[in-house]
C-alpha cells in the first residue's frame, strides 16, 4: 500500500473532513477506533507517550480501513518530524507555531527536495522501497503529506496574515485552551478576548487557501465551526468516553432507584 491521504484530497476538494486525538501505544484500540468512520487520527505525541516506534503500529492499524494517521509531534524541530513521519504518518501537526517563518520551518522539514530538506532513507514511510522506486516515492509523499500548523499564542494570532502565504501548509489549527492561557484566561476560552483572537484567526484563514481546523468538544460546538468556515475538526477520545460513561452509569443506577 502505499501512501494515500484520502483526507487531504477532500479537504483540496472543499470538503469537511473529521477526526480524533488519541495518545495511547496501543494498535488495537487505534483499530477499533478507526473502526468508528474517522477521516483521520491525530496520534498526540505533544500530551501523550508516544514515540515514533510506536507510530509504525498505529499507522498500520489506520490504513487498514482508509483512515489517514497523523501524528502531533512533540516540536517543530526537523529530527522529530522526521522520526515521525519516517514511522508511518501522512501528515503532521505542529504546536506552537508563532510566525510564518516558523511555519514555513514545518513545511521544509515534512517536504523532500526540492520544497524542503527533510532527509531520505528507505523506511516504512516509503515501503522500505518495495512497491515504488525511491524517486515516485518522493514525489508521491511531496504531494500526499499533510501539514497542519497549530495556533495557540498571541503572538500566533498576530502573525496570522503570514501563515497562509506559507507553500505547503494544508490546515491552520486553533487551540483553544492554550490560546486561551497565552492571552491570560487559564481556562476559558469562552473570554471575549479569546473570542476576538479566534475570529481574527478565523477570518483571515476562511479568506485564504487554507483549511481552518479546530478543536471541538461537542456536536453542537462542530456545527458552530462547521457554521463559521472551519473544515478540520476534531475532538478527544476522552471527552467522548467520558461523556459516554457519565451517561451510561447514570441511566443504569437511575433505573436502579439510586442517586448519583
Amino acid at each position: 500500500m502505499v501512501l494515500e491521504n484520502h483526507t487531504k484530497r477532500r479537504l483540496a476538494a472543499g470538503e469537511t473532513v473529521v477526526g480524533c486525538f488519541f495518545r495511547y501505544p496501543a494498535g488495537t484500540l487505534a483499530e477499533f477506533v478507526a473502526l468508528g468512520g474517522w477521516d483521520f487520527l491525530v496520534f498526540d505525541a505533544e500530551h501523550g507517550s508516544l514515540h515514533p516506534r510506536d507510530l509504525e503500529d498505529l499507522s498500520r492499524a489506520c490504513e487498514l480501513h482508509a483512515v489517514t494517521p497523523i501524528v502531533r509531534v512533540t516540536t517543530n524541530e526537523p529530527s522529530a518530524i522526521l522520526r515521525f513521519l519516517d514511522a508511518g504518518a501522512h501528515g503532521l501537526h505542529v504546536p506552537w507555531v508563532d510566525t510564518g517563518a516558523a511555519a514555513d520551518a514545518a513545511v521544509r522539514a515534512a517536504k523532500y527536495q526540492p520544497r524542503g530538506s527533510r532527509g531520505l532513507a528507505a523506511t516504512r514511510s516509503a515501503r522500505f522501497g518495495v512497491p515504488e522506486p525511491i524517486g515516485d516515492y518522493v514525489r508521491r509523499s511531496n504531494a500526499e503529506t499533510l501539514v497542519v500548523v497549530q495556533v495557540e499564542t498571541a503572538e500566533g494570532v498576530a502573525n496570522i496574515e503570514d501563515f497562509v502565504t506559507v507553500d505547503g501548509v494544508d490546515v491552520v489549527f486553533i487551540g483553544p485552551t492554550d490560546l486561551a492561557h497565552s492571552l491570560g484566561h487559564v481556562g476559558n476560552p469562552s473570554h471575549p478576548d479569546v473570542q476576538r483572537a479566534m475570529e481574527r484567526v478565523t477570518d483571515v484563514v476562511t479568506g485564504s487557501d487554507k483549511a481552518l481546523g479546530i478543536f471541538v468538544a461537542n456536536p453542537t460546538e462542530a456545527a458552530r465551526w462547521r457554521a463559521r468556515g472551519a473544515r478540520y475538526l476534531t475532538t478527544g477520545l476522552e471527552p467522548l468516553l467520558r461523556g459516554s460513561m457519565r451517561d451510561y452509569l447514570s441511566s443504569v443506577r437511575n433505573a436502579g432507584g439510586e442517586t448519583t
